[in-house]
């Protein structure tokens, strides 16, 4: 048995060396739905109930640049997450709440820039300094290439934004978490726990060597850089997946880019629990597989965790059902005593053997990517989408052979009625926030906004920090999508290639 203890390099038994028994993880319900004012009302809602830090999804038109009143824009306004298209509309996302107190979580990535420029805005808007504002942007593009499909731009110059992020936060925004390196959408996707573990890590490995190539020193941005991950079924394996994770990534940000503060080898993740094994049928059975995936990220040692709620396979959820979803999180915090022993599965034999084979794979693994000339390189052969492909097949076929039982799908069914009183978004809803974005437009002045333009395409047609022009568009009323436009201009659209 190891003689590490929790708090020591390198971080197999967690990040600190008491874990929960000083702070309890984050408990940041994703929330996100029709107009801002929608989803300012479920903040508040969730917030009275107890959470403790916001997480906002947006919709698929800001996710891709695009404005609520644009073509493609349509049928899709508020539909999977809230429209965010303005400042005006981030600044009633933000209504009543704390900035300088509260930390938000943005599931944001192609227009990551662009969201957080509206949020620093609306702070400065009301005295709240950049400093103080804290959070995180998900801003990892390179897992849209391989697993979600939200990018626009081609792999390389969305490398360059996320780095003009990196330095802008590290001077501007320092208790900012520049980037939350998504393996929960890999897992979506079809993943196994260490092709999880492998391509997470390995995106993380290529945005510290294109900071490092931008002129940035590890340690003056490693230190801002989150994970996030799924939480799945296999109770033990994730445990062990949590594990080898901040094994590997202590390891290579000491041996491999000599990273001296201990702040930025420390794996720091939130969690979300496992929206594709969320079942139609039988929605109660999802509740007890929600409260497995979340005893397995804490006994892993989350930071930070989301608890699905039961109804999502079917909708967006309800105010009960995401109140529920909540209170599993606070029973198991406040009533299972897991919250008193840092890494409680630490020395099973089981999960120490789990651990050690999880970290042996996903090594193989980064080191095929390396072979292939890193992350982007790969991506750009096909090789982890082929890989996450075989592993999504091979799921699927031992649930077609049953040789893997989902409760209620393939196994112990039975007929069911429809479930009722399902979250459905108003079809006006898009209506009306076209009409306020027509206002919007109408009302500022155009040639702040042309001339703020302007100055971005200048800046990322060459070297200059976009930031910078990014915020300055953002407070001379530029919208999301003239923004997104304006890049598209310099930096073109991806098309992806078909990966066999």
């Amino acid at each position: 048995m190891s003689t590490e203890r929790p708090g020591q390099f390198p971080y197999t038994r967690g990040i600190h060396p008491t874990m929960y028994q000083g702070r309890l993880w984050t408990m940041r319900q994703y929330a996100g739905f029709g107009d801002a004012a929608d989803t300012n009302r479920r903040f508040k809602y969730l917030l009275e109930k107890g959470q403790t830090g916001l997480s906002c999804a947006f919709d698929l038109p800001t996710q891709m640049g695009y404005d609520s009143d644009h073509p493609m824009a349509a049928g899709e306004v508020g539909k999977v997450g809230v429209a965010i298209a303005s400042v005006d509309d981030m600044a009633t996302l933000l209504d009543g709440l704390p900035l300088g107190e509260v930390s938000t979580s943005m599931t944001i990535n192609a227009t990551a820039g662009t969201l957080l420029a509206f949020y620093a805005a609306v702070a400065r808007a009301r005295g709240v300094p950049t400093s103080a504002i804290r959070g995180t942007i998900q801003n990892d593009v390179l897992k849209e290439y391989m697993a979600r499909g939200t990018y626009i731009y081609p792999p390389r110059p969305s490398m360059r934004l996320i780095t003009d992020i990196f330095a802008w936060c590290g001077t501007e925004a320092p208790q900012w978490n520049t980037i939350s390196i998504s393996g929960y959408h890999i897992r979506e996707a079809g993943s196994t726990a260490a092709q999880e573990i492998a391509f997470t890590l390995a995106d993380g490995i290529a945005y510290v060597e294109a900071a490092v190539a931008a002129g940035l020193r590890v340690d003056d941005f490693a230190p801002r850089l989150s994970f996030f991950f799924n939480a799945h079924n296999d109770f033990l394996e994730e445990i062990g997946k949590f594990r080898a994770a901040r094994r590997i990534w202590a390891t290579v940000m000491r041996e491999r880019f000599g990273s001296k503060d201990p702040k930025s080898q420390m794996l720091r993740f939130h969690t979300q629990t496992a929206g594709s094994t969320l079942t139609a049928q039988q929605v109660d059975n999802n509740v007890v597989r929600v409260t497995l995936q979340a005893l397995a990220a804490v006994m892993g040692g989350t930071q930070s965790l989301h608890t699905n709620s039961k109804d999502e396979a079917l909708a967006l959820p309800t105010e009960s059902s995401a109140r529920l979803a909540l209170r599993t999180q606070q029973v198991i915090a406040y009533e299972s005593g897991i919250a008193s022993h840092p890494d409680p599965f630490g020395g099973s034999y089981v999960v120490e053997g789990i651990t050690e084979r999880l970290e042996a794979e996903a090594l193989r693994l980064i080191g095929e990517v390396d072979a292939l000339g890193g992350m982007v390189a790969a991506i750009e052969r096909g090789f982890p989408q082929r890989e996450i492909q075989d592993s999504a097949y091979r799921a699927q076929l031992a649930v077609d052979k049953k040789e893997q039982i989902v409760v209620g799908v393939n196994g112990f069914t039975e007929a069911e009625a429809p479930v009722e009183g399902l979250l459905r978004v108003d079809r006006a809803l898009e209506r009306a926030q076209v009409e306020r974005l027509t206002r919007f437009k109408k009302d500022r002045v155009a040639v702040d906004v042309k001339d703020a333009l302007s100055r971005l395409r200048d800046a990322a047609e060459g070297t200059e920090n976009t930031m910078p022009r990014v915020l300055a568009a953002v407070e001379a009323k530029a919208t999301l999508g003239e923004i997104a436009d304006t890049l598209r201009g310099v930096f073109g659209v991806y098309q992806e290639s078909v990966v066999v």
